[in-house]
């Protein structure tokens, strides 16, 4: 059965995203945003309850993670500017096969993120 995951390592102090508030939302075809789940990461730098979207709501269509990325570097003591260069890092993504398994990363610093489909 599918799911949705994700995992955030901080490039900047070589560690999981411990507390980092990721929200996902469900974008439809006329432009609208469904709020489906806002979590703060475990000490692993994943989401407490496992997926964030498990098999019975997957659906296909566009997606997208909403990392907090500023906010996360200024709890951990992080003297960003102002305003930061990233404070919160949008990752949009399609799921074309409900049942499939999804993984988005996230690799970031305060001044770069890479991300990509996982396994």
């Amino acid at each position: 059965m599918g799911h949705l995951s994700t995992h955030v390592l901080d490039t900047m102090h070589g560690c999981p995203a411990a507390g980092m508030q990721v929200t996902l939302l469900r974008l439809d075809a006329a432009g609208g945003v469904t709020l489906l789940e806002t979590v703060a990461l475990n000490a692993d730098g994943r989401s407490p309850g496992g997926a964030l979207l498990e098999a019975d709501a997957m659906a296909s269509g566009r997606y997208r993670l909403l990392f907090a990325v500023g906010d996360y570097f200024r709890r951990r003591g992080v003297s960003l500017p102002d305003p930061a260069f990233l404070e919160t890092v949008p990752v949009e993504f399609g799921m074309a096969d409900a049942l499939g398994h999804y993984h988005v990363p996230l690799l970031v610093s305060p001044w770069a993120y890479s991300t990509y489909r996982g396994s």
